[in-house]
């Protein structure tokens, strides 16, 4: 099978900070491993020797990654390759590149692997647009875009039973019948971002909480500064809170200031420390590993999180609100619905040493099944 994975690279500075690089980088020499000819068309190199690189450029911002993929730098590439597989990870792209395809004269099918989604459901079931994607209103043109990307692609990859739920709902709502299309494939864990259980000894009556999201408005950061300050507050707990992008651009800054106003916002709260992994896995590690737990982000449209997956592969327990993939992944006695749950949580692991050792098993065990080669093994049967 010749397969060419087609991938949108936000911030080829700080890769670190990118997750569909990582889960590229992770799954691409699985699926070599699996005897798939790979060929990753990114801005940056991933994967290792036997993944093959085509170079393209990055969008200049998220609009341009959903309305401007390229059509005539699409149908040379595809001419150039001629791919059985086609993996895209920006879906309202996906017209576009079935366009490019006809006009290459190349017949191959089209993947969607989606690591994001540009809406949500509450549990009332009504539909919200994510703010991220809404700037003057450009929301509704985002869903329906999306939409068509869905009925673009031959198969629909979703990480999670919340996304597959989610995507389903907003494909009936818009008229996408997606049939035997959609699939649930959870993204790899990061192989160097993980620790042995045996390893893991529980906080001494005082824990280190880390937060390694990033600090967007709509990842919900205002409501978890206002949980930081209530558990440094309330709980045995000291917090370290990770600048993930270091210097953005000035574009990227103009279109939306909110990582900086967050992070000035959280250095200033007693208790909170800044912490930066300067673009090195291996020092992140070492930050996760110097912490006890995890907190995972307010996001209501959240499918899936790198972060949240880091940090239980690394054995952190990891608490977080009642909402989208959250509720469905996290262990029930870590969810919270108010601060006051979740300030006992908190105090309950720095000073519990049993509950700590239990949740950290659980943690890691929960991550199990994400190996490169186990993910590559559900993807390679769910695009066939």
């Amino acid at each position: 099978m010749r397969l060419l994975y087609l991938l949108n690279v936000s911030n080829s500075s700080q890769l670190t900070a990118d997750s569909g690089y990582t889960f590229a980088d992770m799954l691409t020499p699985a699926l070599a491993d699996a005897g798939v000819e790979v060929t990753v068309a990114a801005p940056v190199p991933a994967g290792d020797d036997r993944v093959q690189f085509e170079r393209t450029t990055s969008p200049a911002t998220k609009y341009r990654a959903r309305f401007d993929p390229g059509v005539g730098a699409l149908v040379r590439l595809f001419r150039r390759q001629q791919p059985e597989v086609v993996v895209v990870n920006q879906f309202e792209a996906a017209p576009a590149f079935r366009a490019a395809l006809l006009e290459a004269g190349v017949d191959a099918r089209i993947v969607g692997y989606c690591h994001y989604l540009p809406f949500s459901f509450t549990d009332t079931g009504q539909l919200e647009l994510d703010p991220a994607m809404d700037d003057c209103g450009l929301g509704r043109s985002v869903l329906l875009a999306f939409a068509a990307g869905l009925a673009a692609c031959d198969r629909v990859l979703v990480h999670s039973g919340t996304a597959a739920s989610w995507t389903a709902a907003a494909a009936a709502r818009t008229g996408v019948e997606l049939t035997e299309k959609l699939h649930v494939v959870p993204a790899p864990r990061d192989v160097r971002v993980v620790r042995d259980p045996a390893e893991i000894t529980p906080p001494e009556g005082r824990a280190v909480g880390i937060y390694n999201h990033r600090l967007y408005a709509h990842y919900g950061t205002a409501r978890f500064t206002q949980l930081a300050r209530n558990l440094v507050a309330e709980a045995p707990v000291r917090l370290t809170v990770m600048d993930l992008f270091g210097t953005r651009s000035a574009e990227r800054i103009r279109l939306d200031p909110s990582p900086e106003r967050n992070l000035e916002e959280l250095a200033a709260v007693d208790g909170v420390a800044i912490a930066s992994d300067r673009g090195d896995r291996v020092r992140y590690c070492n930050l996760l590993a110097g912490a006890h737990f995890g907190i995972a982000p307010f996001r209501p449209g959240c499918p899936w999180s790198m972060s949240v997956i880091d940090c239980q592969a690394m054995g952190l327990p990891v608490i977080g609100p009642r909402i989208g993939w959250l509720a469905e992944h996290l262990d029930p006695e870590l969810v919270f619905d108010t601060d006051d749950q979740a300030v006992r949580i908190a105090e309950r692991l720095a000073t519990d040493p049993e509950f700590y050792l239990v949740q950290a098993k659980r943690a890691h065990a929960s991550t199990a099944d994400l190996t490169p080669a186990a993910v590559a093994a559900r993807y390679l049967e769910a695009i066939k």
